[in-house]
C-alpha cells in the first residue's frame, strides 16, 4: 500500500511507545510540547511553552527535512518550519535519563507536525505541497504520532476554514493509508469525524464532502466491517441515502484494492442483503422519484461516471433482482428504459441495472426489452423507415425536416445501443440460465446491428454486448451441448463490421474485440462450415496484416487530445489474430485444417509490401510455434501439404527485411521440430523433448524487434533470440535442407511448384530466392521428384518473366540437374511446347544437354521420338496402311534435331551421333514426303537460301583445318609514278569472304522469326543440311549445294538421287564417317519401316566405290548382305540391291571392259543431235563413277580434250552459221560436268597433262559463271570448284561460300584473285582466253571478260601492256565504251575507270 515505506526509522519502536501511552492522553503530549491550538489555526506556538531540552541527531535529522531550494522557497525565512533548542545538546545528553530523551524527543516530533498542520492554511501551493510531503514523510516513519496530532489539532481547532479542514482530510488520508493498523480508538474517533463531514454542506461542495469520505474509505482498509455497518445503518433508515454514502459504497463496489484476499465476496455478500432490505423501498413514491433523479442526474463528465451513481446502477439492480412481485420489477425497468439514452455511462448504467434484474426475473427483463423495442421512438430511431415517416414526424413535432434536432432525437438517438447492451449484462448476469436464450439474444443483436443508425457508438455497443454474451456462454460448462443456429448470422454482422473499419487506421480496439469474438464463436455448436470458416480467415487476415506501417498509423493520430498508443493496440491486435488461428486448429487438429489457415496467409507471405509479409510471416511462425508447444496435432494425420510452406517460408529467408528472415528462419525450425514429433508420435515413441524459451517477447506478446511494425532495435543479438535447439543455430540454407530431409516426393513437389511460381514474382528477391530454393531442392533431392513433366512445362512459362540474369541462369542449372535423373520425361515436355520455338525453350533445351553424358541422351531420345511417326496415307509396300496425321512429337523431335544443331552444348554429341543422325534426317525426308503435307514455295536455286533459324545459335563456321592461317591475298601492286591517276579504279584491297549458308550460319541479328511456320519437308532438309555444315562435314554439303542437289529431295522420285549423290560425296570427299555409318545403316537394312532399308540400301551402294567399306564390311559380306536385301518386300530395296550387286567390287572384269568402251563413246560426242551428245556425255560420266578408284588414267586426257572443246559449243567463230548461233545449252552443261566427274575420278594422281588442261579450263569456267542458261552456270560454279580442289587452292572454303551465295563485284574480285594467284604461269593464257571473249555474243560473258582483263590490267599493267595488241587494245576501247552503257551502276562506274586508266597504259612508250 501507499502508506507503506521501504525504510525504516531509527525512533520507530519508541515513536510507536509514546503514540501508545499519547493515545490515552491524547493532550498530554501536546502540554508538553508546549503548543496549543489556536482557534483559526495560524497562531504561533506560546515563547513559554518551547522546549529547550536536547534531542538526539537522528531526530533532528528528521525534523529538519528540507525540499530542494528553488526562487520560491530562498525567502521563506518568516515561516520557520522547525522549533530551536536553546541549549546545547552535548551538554545536557549526558544529563538526562533514557526514557526523558526519548519523551522529548517525541514531544518535539509532535510539535514540528502540529506546527506543520497549521501552517497547511497558508495560500502558497508550492509551499502547500512541501507540508503535506514533509507530514506525509513523517507519517512513514511514525504514523500514531501524526494520526495523535492531527486529532489533537481539529479538536482544539474546531473553527478551522473548510479549506483548511479539507486539506487536513488529504492528509489525514493518507496517515491512515500509511499505518499498518489503526487502534480501534482512533477507528471510531476518526470515523465519526468523517461521518459528520461527509454530509456537510461548505462551500467546497462535494469536493469537501469527498474529502472527508475518503478518510472513511482509508479506514476501511483497516476495518471495513465496522464502517459497513455504519453504512448500512445510514441507508436503512427509510430516506433516500445521501450522496456521500452512496460515494463510498461506489467506491467499496468499485475498488477491489481495499479489501483482502476474500473479503470481496463478504462485501458482495452484504451488499445483496441490503439490497433485499431495501426492497420495501420501492414502493415508497419519494424514495423511487429521488432514485429515478440520482440516476438521470447530468454527470459532470459524461465520459466519467461518479462512483455513487455507479453504485447507484448496481444498487438498484441488486434491489430489482430481490423483488419478488414481476410487476414491480417491470414497472421500474420500463420507467429506467424511458429516461435519457444520449450519454454512453448512462446507456451502460441501465444496461447493468437490467443485467442484474435478469439474474432472477430473467423472462420479465426480455419482455420488457421486447417491449421498449417495439415502442415508437425505437421505432424511430431505427433507419428502417422511409423518409416519408421522418418527414410527417418532424411536421409534427414543428421542425423542418432537413435540419433541426430536438432534444427527444438525441434522448433516442441510441437507445438501441442501450438495448444491445442490456442483452449483454442479460447475459453476463443470468449464467447458466442464459443458454437457451442464447439464439434469441443473437437475433435481437443482429437486428439491431442491421437496422440501427450505424456509428461509432452502436458499434461498441454491439462489440461490448457481443463480448459479454460470448464470454458467458464460454464459461457456460454446459455450452457444448446446445447448437446455436444464429452464430451463423452473428458471424456475417462481424464480416461485416471489420470490413468497414478504415483500412488506413487503427484508433480503436475494434478489430482485436471483433477477432476475439470471433475465435469464442468458432467454438460453439455447430462447427463452422470451410466457406464461412475461410471467409472469416480472409476477411481477419485482410483487416489486420494490410495496415499501413506504424509510423503511419500513428500520424492518423497526431491530433487526437489523447492518441491511443498504436504500438501496443497493434501488439494486442496481432495476438487476437494469432488467437483465432490456433482456436481453428485446436477445434479441428487435423493437417487440413492447417493447411486451409496456411493457405490464406500463403498470399500476404507473397506480397509485395514488406509490412505485409513481415505479419503473415509472424503469424505463420506464431501458428507453428503453437504447434509445436501444444502437440495438438492429431498423431495419426499424416503430416502433409506442407511443400509450399517451407517454399514460401524458405524464399522469405532471403528478405531484404531482416525481421522477415530471422521470423522466417525461426518458423522453418519449428515446422522442423513439428515434424520430429509427428513422427516421433505416430511411432509411437518418447515425445520429442518439447523446445527451448523462444524468443524475448514484449508484454503484448509481439516479438522485441522488427523492421516494419516495431520501433526500436533488437536488444540481443540475433542468435541469443531463438530457442537453444540446434535447428535454431544454422543458417537458413541448412535449416531449409534439414527440413527437406523429412519431407515426402509430394510435398517436395509442392515445394519446387512454390518456388517455380516465385520466379514470375515482381520482387527481385523473390525470384532470386525461389532460384536458389528451386536449385537446392533439385540438387539434393531432383532424383526421387515425380512429375517432372510438369515442373519443366511450369519453368518454361515462368522463364519468360525472369529479368536476373543469375537467376535465370540458377533455374536453367536446375534443370541440368533434374535432366541427370528425368531426361526423358523433360524431352517428351519440352517438344511439346518447342513448336514454335521461342528463346525461352531453347534456353531450355540447351540447359537440358549442359552435360555431356546427357546432351547424348537427350539425342537419344530425340531419335526415338522421330522414330514415332504416324502411317502414312498410301500404301508403300504393298500392305494397306491407316490414313492418319503426323505425329506432333516426332515432327517437334525433327525441329529440335535441326535447332540443336547449332547450340554448343550439342556440339560434341551431335558430332558422335552423326551416323545415326544422317540416317535418321533421311529417313525422315522420306517420310514427309510421303505424307504429302503442303510445302513452302520453292526458292530459286541460286542461290539456295535455306530456312531461316528461329533463334539465335552459337556461331558455327564450318572451315578447312588450315583456313585461319591461310595468308592474306595480295594487295595491289606499285604502280609506276606516271601512272598513278587521280581518279584510280575503285578496286577491293582484300577479297570480301562472303558467308556461309544460313543453314550453318547463326542468323544476322535484327532478323525476325518467319510468321508461317515452315513445313515438316522443309525442316527436315534444313536439319539435314546444318548437319553437314556444323560437324564439319562441308565439303559434302558444297557437293550438294553447287550441283542443285538439294532439288532432288523435294519428291519422291527424285529422292533416291539425292541420298545417292549425297553417298557419293562422302566418298568422293574420303569422309571419315563412312565406316560409322556403314555400321550403322547395316541394322537398318532389317528394319521394319521400308523406309530406313530404303534409305540404308541406297547408301550402301554408293559406299561399295569407297575403299574404306572393306574395313568395317568384307567384300563377302557385302555380297551376303545385298544379297539377303533381294528379298526384301520393298520392290525399290530389291532393285537397288541388284544394281549394288553390278558392283565392279563384285565383278573385277568389268574393269577393262569399261575401259574399252571409253573412245567410242568419245567418238558419239560429235553426233548432231544435241540429246544424243548429253546422253553420251552422261554415259562416260557414270562410267567414271563405276570404274571409281580404277578409273581409266590413260583416257582421261582425250577425255579432258574433248570436253573442254564443248565448254562454248560452236565456239566464237567469226563467220558463225546458222547452226551454230544455236547455241547448244544441254551440252555446255553435260561436258562442264564431265570435266568436273573426271578431275573428281583423278583427285590424287599426279597427272601433269590434266592439269595442264585443268588451268586451260579456269577462265572459261569463271567467265560462264555469267552464262545466260542457268544449267550452265551451276555446272560452271561445281567444275570450277572441284578444279579448285584438284590444284589444292587455298581458301576453298570461302570459295564454295562465294560460288554459292556470292555476288556482285567483291565476289568477282575475290575469284579472280583465286585465279591469279594460283595460276601465275598460266597468265598470258589466261589473259589470252578473257580477250578471246570480248568477241563473245553474251553480253554478260562478255561483261564479265572485260571485268576480268580490267583487273589484270590494274594489278599487273606491265605484263599487260607487253601482251596486248593494238587490236586488242583498239578491242578494250571499245568494249569499255559500251560498258559506260550498262544498266548496273558500278558497272558503269569501274568501265569509266578502266577507260581513263587504259588510255594512260597505252600512252605508255
Amino acid at each position: 500500500m501507499d502508506g507503506q515505506h521501504s525504510e525504516k526509522s531509527q525512533s520507530d519502536t519508541t515513536a510507536d511507545r509514546t503514540s501508545s501511552a499519547m493515545s490515552q492522553n491524547p493532550r498530554a503530549a501536546q502540554r508538553q510540547a508546549g503548543t496549543r491550538g489556536n482557534p483559526e489555526g495560524d497562531a504561533p506556538c506560546p515563547a513559554s511553552h518551547r522546549i529547550s531540552s536536547p534531542i538526539s541527531r537522528s531526530m533532528k535529522d528528521l525534523s529538519c527535512m528540507k525540499v530542494p531550494q528553488d526562487p520560491a522557497h530562498r525567502d521563506k525565512q518568516a515561516h520557520p518550519t522547525t522549533i530551536l533548542l536553546c541549549k546545547s545538546r552535548s551538554s545536557q545528553a549526558a544529563l538526562m535519563p533514557k526514557e526523558h530523551k526519548m519523551f522529548m524527543e517525541e514531544a518535539y516530533n509532535a510539535a514540528i507536525c502540529f506546527k506543520m498542520l497549521r501552517d497547511l492554511n497558508g495560500s502558497d501551493p508550492l509551499h502547500l505541497k512541501y507540508i503535506i510531503k514533509k507530514i506525509k514523510g513523517m507519517a512513514y516513519r511514525a504514523p500514531n504520532l501524526v494520526l495523535e496530532t492531527i486529532h489533537d489539532y481539529l479538536v482544539d481547532n474546531p473553527e478551522i476554514s473548510s479549506r483548511h479542514k479539507f486539506r487536513l482530510f488529504h492528509v489525514l488520508e493518507a496517515v491512515i493509508e500509511a499505518s499498518n493498523s489503526l487502534e480501534e480508538a482512533w477507528q471510531k474517533s476518526f470515523m465519526q469525524l468523517a461521518l459528520e463531514n461527509m454530509t456537510k454542506s461548505t462551500e467546497l461542495e462535494e469536493v469537501y464532502q469527498d474529502a472527508a469520505s475518503d478518510v472513511l474509505l482509508a479506514i476501511c482498509r483497516h476495518s471495513w466491517r465496522m464502517v459497513a455497518q455504519h453504512l448500512e445503518t445510514e441507508v436503512l433508515t427509510g430516506v433516500f441515502p445521501h450522496r456521500s454514502l452512496l460515494y463510498v459504497m461506489g467506491i467499496l463496489t468499485s475498488n477491489e484494492a481495499i479489501f483482502n484476499e476474500g473479503e470481496k465476496a463478504c462485501w458482495e455478500e452484504q451488499l445483496a442483503q441490503l439490497a433485499v432490505k431495501s426492497v420495501q423501498f420501492l414502493n415508497t413514491d419519494m424514495w423511487s422519484k429521488e432514485l429515478l433523479l440520482a440516476l438521470t442526474k447530468p454527470d459532470r463528465t459524461h465520459q466519467e461516471q461518479p462512483p455513487e451513481k455507479a453504485f447507484l446502477f448496481i444498487y438498484y439492480g441488486l434491489i430489482l433482482q430481490a423483488e419478488d412481485n414481476s410487476t414491480t420489477v417491470r414497472t421500474h425497468l420500463r420507467t429506467l428504459l424511458d429516461t435519457s439514452h444520449q450519454w454512453p455511462k448512462q446507456r451502460e448504467g441501465i444496461a447493468l441495472t437490467i443485467g442484474l434484474a435478469a439474474a432472477r426475473h430473467l423472462d420479465h427483463v426480455w419482455a420488457v426489452l421486447e417491449q421498449f423495442g417495439r415502442s415508437t421512438p425505437i421505432k424511430w430511431s431505427l433507419h428502417s423507415f422511409c423518409l416519408k415517416g421522418r418527414v410527417r414526424r418532424a411536421l409534427t413535432l414543428h421542425l423542418c425536416p432537413r435540419c433541426g434536432q430536438n432534444a427527444e432525437d438525441l434522448q433516442w438517438k441510441w437507445a438501441s445501443s442501450t438495448i444491445l447492451l442490456s442483452y449483454g449484462q442479460m447475459a453476463v448476469r443470468a449464467k447458466a440460465h442464459i443458454l437457451p436464450w442464447v439464439d434469441n439474444i443473437l437475433s435481437r443483436m443482429v437486428f439491431y446491428f442491421h437496422y440501427s443508425s450505424w456509428d461509432e457508438t452502436l458499434k461498441q455497443s454491439f462489440l461490448s454486448a457481443v463480448l459479454m454474451l460470448v464470454g458467458a456462454v464460454s464459461r457456460n460448462e454446459g455450452a457444448h451441448s446446445y447448437e446455436f443456429s444464429q452464430v451463423s448470422e452473428l458471424l456475417d454482422c462481424l464480416m461485416v463490421l471489420m470490413e468497414k473499419e478504415p483500412r488506413d487506421t487503427l484508433c480503436t480496439p475494434t478489430r482485436q474485440q471483433t477477432i476475439h469474438i470471433i475465435s469464442s464463436l468458432c467454438k460453439l455448436r455447430p462447427p463452422l462450415d470451410l466457406e464461412k470458416k475461410s471467409q472469416l480467415l480472409s476477411t481477419c487476415l485482410h483487416s489486420v496484416l494490410a495496415l499501413p506501417l506504424l509510423d503511419v498509423l500513428e500520424k492518423h493520430t497526431c491530433l487526437f487530445l489523447e492518441p491511443p498508443n498504436i504500438q501496443t493496440l497493434y501488439n494486442k491486435t496481432s495476438s487476437a489474430l494469432d488467437q483465432l488461428l490456433q482456436s481453428f486448429i485446436m477445434q479441428s487438429p487435423t493437417t487440413d485444417e492447417l493447411h486451409l489457415l496456411l493457405s490464406h496467409l500463403y498470399p500476404w507471405l507473397a506480397s509485395e509490401k514488406a509490412q505485409e509479409r513481415q505479419r503473415a510471416v509472424d503469424r505463420s511462425t506464431a501458428l507453428l510455434r503453437f504447434l509445436s508447444h501444444s502437440h495438438s496435432l492429431d498423431p495419426k494425420e499424416d503430416f502433409r501439404r506442407i511443400g509450399q510452406l517451407v517454399g514460401m517460408l524458405g524464399i522469405l529467408c532471403q528478405d531484404p527485411d531482416r525481421a522477415i528472415q530471422q521470423s522466417s528462419v525461426e518458423g522453418l525450425g519449428h515446422l522442423y521440430q513439428l515434424l520430429i514429433s509427428q513422427t516421433a508420435r505416430a511411432a509411437p515413441m518418447v515425445n520429442a523433448q518439447a523446445p527451448k524459451q523462444l524468443s524475448p517477447a514484449s508484454v503484448d506478446g509481439a516479438p522485441v524487434w522488427s523492421s516494419g511494425d516495431q520501433k526500436t532495435a533488437p536488444p540481443t543479438p540475433p542468435e541469443m533470440t531463438f530457442p537453444k535447439d540446434h535447428i535454431f543455430q544454422l543458417d537458413s540454407s541448412q535449416v531449409i535442407k534439414e527440413v527437406m530431409k523429412h519431407l515426402t516426393k509430394a510435398e517436395l513437389t509442392d515445394l519446387i511448384w512454390t518456388a517455380i511460381e516465385g520466379l514470375g514474382s515482381a520482387s527481385p528477391f523473390r525470384v532470386q530466392a525461389a532460384a536458389d530454393m528451386l536449385l537446392t531442392t533439385i540438387r539434393e533431392h531432383g532424383a526421387k521428384l515425380e512429375t517432372v513433366a510438369n515442373l519443366g512445362r511450369a519453368i518454361h512459362l515462368q522463364l519468360c518473366s525472369v529479368c536476373i540474369p543469375q537467376a535465370k541462369e540458377k533455374a536453367l542449372h536446375a534443370i541440368t540437374l533434374l535432366a541427370q535423373n528425368h531426361t526423358p520425361e523433360l524431352v517428351a515436355t519440352f517438344l511439346d511446347f518447342s513448336v514454335p520455338l521461342d528463346s525461352h525453350a531453347f534456353c531450355l533445351w540447351r540447359a537440358l544437354g549442359a552435360e555431356q553424358p546427357v546432351s547424348r541422351q537427350v539425342l537419344a531420345v530425340l531419335l526415338a521420338w522421330l522414330q514415332e511417326r504416324a502411317l502414312p496415307p498410301g500404301p508403300r509396300d504393298g500392305s494397306p496402311q491407316p490414313k492418319d496425321k503426323p505425329c506432333p512429337r516426332s515432327l517437334a523431335a525433327m525441329n529440335m534435331l535441326h535447332e540443336l544443331q547449332f547450340a554448343r552444348e550439342f556440339k560434341k554429341a551431335v558430332q558422335e551421333a552423326f551416323p545415326q543422325l544422317l540416317l535418321a534426317l533421311l529417313a525422315q525426308l522420306h517420310y514427309t514426303l510421303e505424307l504429302h503435307l503442303p510445302q513452302e514455295p520453292h526458292l530459286p536455286q541460286e542461290p539456295l537460301l535455306p530456312q531461316e533459324p528461329h533463334l539465335p545459335r552459337e556461331p558455327h563456321l564450318p572451315q578447312e583445318p588450315h583456313l585461319l592461317q591461310e595468308p592474306h591475298l595480295p594487295r595491289e601492286p606499285h604502280l609506276p609514278q606516271e601512272l598513278h591517276l587521280p581518279q584510280e579504279p575503285h578496286l577491293p584491297q582484300e577479297p570480301h569472304l562472303p558467308q556461309e549458308p544460313r543453314s550453318a550460319l547463326e542468323p544476322q541479328p535484327g532478323h525476325e522469326a518467319p510468321e508461317a511456320m515452315p513445313s515438316p519437308h522443309s525442316t527436315s532438309l534444313e536439319a539435314l543440311k546444318s548437319l553437314l555444315s556444323t560437324t564439319g562435314h562441308w565439303q559434302d554439303f558444297a557437293h550438294l549445294e553447287l550441283q542443285g542437289g538439294w532439288k532432288l529431295f523435294s519428291t519422291i522420285d527424285t529422292y533416291p538421287q539425292g541420298v545417292s549423290l549425297l553417298a557419293r560425296a562422302m566418298v568422293q570427299n574420303h569422309c571419315k564417317q563412312i565406316k560409322a555409318v556403314t555400321s550403322q545403316l547395316l541394322p537398318n537394312l532389317q528394319s521394319k519401316e521400308a523406309r530406313e532399308r530404303k534409305v540404308a540400301i541406297l547408301i550402301l551402294t554408293e559406299f561399295l566405290y569407297s575403299p574404306t567399306l572393306l574395313e568395317v564390311l568384307p567384300r563377302q559380306a557385302a555380297l551376303i548382305v545385298l544379297a539377303r536385301s533381294l528379298r526384301d518386300p520393298s520392290p525399290e530395296v530389291r532393285v537397288l540391291s541388284l544394281q549394288g550387286l553390278g558392283n565392279i567390287l563384285f565383278h573385277p572384269e568389268k574393269e577393262s571392259l569399261l575401259r574399252r568402251q571409253l573412245p567410242p563413246f568419245l567418238d558419239g560426242f560429235f553426233q548432231n543431235n544435241e540429246q544424243v551428245v548429253v546422253q553420251v556425255m552422261g554415259t562416260v560420266s557414270d562410267v567414271l563413277h563405276r570404274l571409281g578408284a580404277h578409273s581409266a588414267a590413260a583416257q582421261s586426257l582425250g577425255v579432258a580434250i574433248n570436253a573442254r572443246s564443248f565448254f562454248d559449243d560452236a565456239g566464237p567463230s567469226v563467220t558463225p552459221s546458222p547452226r551454230d548461233l544455236q547455241e547448244r545449252d544441254g551440252i555446255r552443261a553435260a561436258a562442264m560436268a564431265l570435266f568436273g566427274d573426271l578431275v573428281a575420278a583423278m583427285a590424287g594422281k599426279e597427272l601433269s597433262s590434266l592439269r595442264t588442261q585443268v588451268h586451260q579450263s579456269m577462265v572459261p569456267l569463271f567467265l560462264h559463271l555469267k552464262d545466260h542458261c542457268p544449267g550452265v552456270v551451276t555446272q560452271a560454279k561445281f567444275t570450277l570448284y572441284r578444279c579448285a580442289v584438284l590444284l589444292r587452292w587455298r581458301l576453298r572454303h570461302t570459295l564454295f561460300c562465294t560460288l554459292a551465295w556470292e555476288r556482285g563485284l567483291s565476289a568477282r574480285h575475290f575469284l579472280w584473285t583465286c585465279l591469279m594467284t594460283h595460276s601465275q604461269e598460266e597468265f598470258g593464257i589466261h589473259l589470252a582466253q578473257a580477250l578471246s571473249y570480248l568477241h563473245s555474243r553474251h553480253r554478260h560473258i562478255k561483261t564479265w571478260a572485260a571485268l576480268f582483263i580490267g583487273y589484270t590490267i590494274c594489278y599487273h599493267p606491265q605484263a599487260v601492256s607487253q601482251m596486248v595488241s593494238s587490236v586488242d587494245t583498239n578491242l578494250l576501247f571499245s568494249t569499255f565504251e559500251d560498258l559506260k552503257k550498262d544498266p548496273e551502276p558500278s558497272i558503269r562506274v569501274f568501265a569509266t575507270r578502266q577507260l581513263y586508266f587504259l588510255q594512260k597504259v597505252a600512252a605508255r612508250p
